[in-house]
């Protein structure tokens, strides 16, 4: 399965399984978003390969710890590394392919906006669960994607 940035400069390709997703409603996602939540995935570090593009891909870090990685040229968000496990995060909305994933999980529901009427399916969380817990979860019932 592939992927890309909005301009189309950063590139690049998820192999083997496609985890299902997940929504986070925390002000952070919303604020990188600029909608009411950000959905993404979380794949295995070894299962993303860069295309093109990884020069552009410049990175902001937040105090707290909370990192944004974006196109230097159309400020879309690009795959990031999490700090603790040999993950990326994979904002879904850059997949170029039609994918079947669930909704498996919606995060920080308990600061989601007050406009916000949570109408997907999944299961709702009130902050964030255990990393393992939560990656377990999205593997599950995952489908196999061929990297094209």
């Amino acid at each position: 399965m592939r992927g890309q940035c909005l301009c189309g400069r950063v590139e690049f390709e998820i192999a083997g399984v496609m985890p299902q997703l997940y929504q986070c409603h925390c002000s952070l996602c919303r604020k990188q978003s600029g909608s009411a939540s950000n959905t993404a995935t979380l794949v295995g570090s070894e299962h993303l390969r860069w295309i093109s593009g990884l020069e552009l891909i410049t990175s902001w870090v937040k105090d707290n710890g909370f990192r944004s990685d974006f196109c230097s040229q159309c400020g879309s968000p690009v795959p990031n590394p999490l700090t603790d496990a040999a993950y990326h995060w994979i904002p879904a909305g850059l997949l170029d392919n039609e994918i079947q994933q669930a909704i498996a999980a919606h995060l920080f529901v308990g600061s989601k906006a007050a406009w916000e009427v949570i109408a997907a399916p999944g299961k709702q969380f009130e902050t964030m669960p255990g990393l393992p817990e939560f990656i377990e979860m999205l593997h599950a019932n995952a489908r196999a994607c061929l990297a094209e």
